[in-house]
C-alpha cells in the first residue's frame, strides 16, 4: 500500500511540475532561447507529463496486483524523468548542449520501466483469480 501512496504523489507532483514547466517554456522562456531550444524544452516537458500518468496507472495497478517489479517499473520511471526531461530542460536553461549526453540515459529508463511493468502485470496477470 505504501508503495502505491509513493508513485501516486510522484506521479502528482511530476504532473504539476510538467503543466508548470511547460507554461514557463511556451511564455518565459519563447523571448530569451532560439526556436530549436523551445522544442527541445517541449520535448522534455512532454515526456515528463506522459510517465506521470504512467506513474498513476502504475500506482493503481500496484495497488490491485500487487507485484514488486511494478515498484521497479516505478523507479525506472522516476529517474527516467529526472535523467530524460531534467537534462533536456538544463540543456536549456544553461545552453550546454553536453548534457544532452544523459537524455539517453534517461530513454533507456523509461524502456527499462515498460518492460519490467509489462513482466510484472503479465506474471500478475497469468495467475488465477
Amino acid at each position: 500500500m505504501m508503495r502505491s501512496r509513493t508513485w501516486w504523489a510522484l506521479a502528482c507532483v511530476f504532473g504539476f511540475v510538467s503543466v508548470a514547466g511547460g507554461a514557463f517554456g511556451a511564455h518565459g522562456l519563447k523571448d530569451v532561447v532560439p526556436p530549436e531550444r523551445i522544442v527541445t524544452w517541449t520535448v522534455g516537458t512532454t515526456y515528463m507529463q506522459m510517465h506521470a500518468l504512467a506513474l498513476l496507472g502504475l500506482a493503481l495497478a500496484r495497488r490491485k496486483m500487487g507485484h514488486r517489479a511494478l515498484d521497479v517499473a516505478g523507479a525506472f520511471f522516476t529517474v527516467g524523468i529526472a535523467l530524460f526531461s531534467g537534462s533536456l530542460w538544463l540543456l536549456v536553461l544553461l545552453d550546454l548542449p553536453i548534457l544532452g549526453a544523459i537524455t539517453p540515459l534517461g530513454g533507456v529508463c523509461f524502456l527499462l520501466g515498460w518492460g519490467v511493468a509489462l513482466f510484472g502485470g503479465w506474471k500478475t496477470m497469468s495467475q488465477p483469480a
